[in-house]
């Protein structure tokens, strides 16, 4: 089963306990009882965590995540407590770093999609649905939808696809209010940042978030939010339906991991290859270019 190239052992830092090592992030528990996130380089593709960091890119994810927290405030609480380093922590986590409340998480990955492509164009071209959902034909790669559709997923462990489902699915394991819920709230935050991305230029195709509720069972956004990690961005003046986008995303990583250059056949069971000097400099000027738009900042 894919997942880990090579994993990483944890960093150790006196008054915290690791809980868990994912993907991009590392979470640990502090004597307090708050959760801190720390987004490491590490970038997956395929199912796997590939052995070649891209610089710079958890510190981006990060401060892209806190700054849309805040464009969000008003339509959803969130998470986060500080974005203070814990005492004896490396100091390369400066940045990178998100102290957090503790939730109860709910298991359900929150897809919103305006767009169509990706795993969505699949069903498409083969039911004409998207998550049970109908949609009219006609619609290709790149298609902007008549409305944006709610696509939640069940979350997978690393090396495993999330699974899309129909809502009624997610109704059946969370509840009818808390799945009513949670559709509103994703829709009502996709809408939000798209309108935010197209005033800069930017489409934003689809995206996912994760929420839990806290001790007073509110609704709470949580993990990343809106970085092209868990969003797909593809630039406006580009935006030509009828075949894949350019994006901001890892496509740069995914074309050469599929192309002749890489020699890695992705049907197969040997992990992927160090990635080279110039694809990984290509993805991280495209992390920094969406931060950069996004934000209006530039990246130091």
């Amino acid at each position: 089963m894919p997942g880990f190239v090579d994993k990483p052992e944890p960093v150790q830092v006196p008054g915290l306990e690791h809980l868990h090592t994912g993907k991009v992030r590392e979470l640990y528990r502090s004597a307090a009882g708050d959760l801190v996130m720390v987004a490491s380089d590490r970038t997956s593709a395929y199912d796997w965590v590939l052995p070649t960091d891209i610089p710079d890119k958890g510190r981006v994810l990060t401060q892209l995540s806190l700054w849309w927290f805040d464009q969000l405030a008003d339509l959803v609480p969130n998470h986060v407590i500080s974005t203070e380093v814990p005492e004896g922590a490396p100091a390369d986590w400066a940045g990178r770093t998100m102290v957090c409340r503790s939730l109860q998480m709910v298991p359900v990955e929150c897809v919103a999609r305006g767009y169509l492509t990706g795993s969505g164009l699949l069903e498409y071209d083969a039911h004409r649905t998207v998550c049970g959902l109908a949609l009219p034909e006609g619609l290709v790669d790149g298609s902007e939808l008549p409305a944006p559709i709610f696509t939640p997923a069940t979350k997978a462990a690393v090396g495993e696809h999330d699974e899309n489902v129909p809502y009624e699915e997610v109704a059946r394991q969370v509840g009818t209010e808390t799945a009513a819920q949670l559709r509103q709230t994703t829709l009502a935050v996709y809408g939000r940042a798209r309108d935010v991305a197209r005033e800069r230029g930017l489409i934003l195709a689809d995206t996912k978030f994760e929420f839990g509720h806290d001790e007073q069972g509110e609704l709470v956004i949580a993990d990343e939010v809106l970085t092209p990690d868990s969003s797909r961005y593809w630039p406006a003046d580009l935006w030509d339906p009828g075949h894949p986008q350019p994006s901001y995303d890892k496509q740069i990583i995914r074309d050469w991991l599929t192309s002749g250059a890489s020699g890695w056949d992705r049907t197969g069971h040997t992990p992927p290859p160090d990635l080279p000097a110039e694809v990984v400099e290509h993805t991280r000027a495209r992390y920094i270019e969406a931060y950069e738009r996004l934000t209006g900042t530039p990246w130091s």
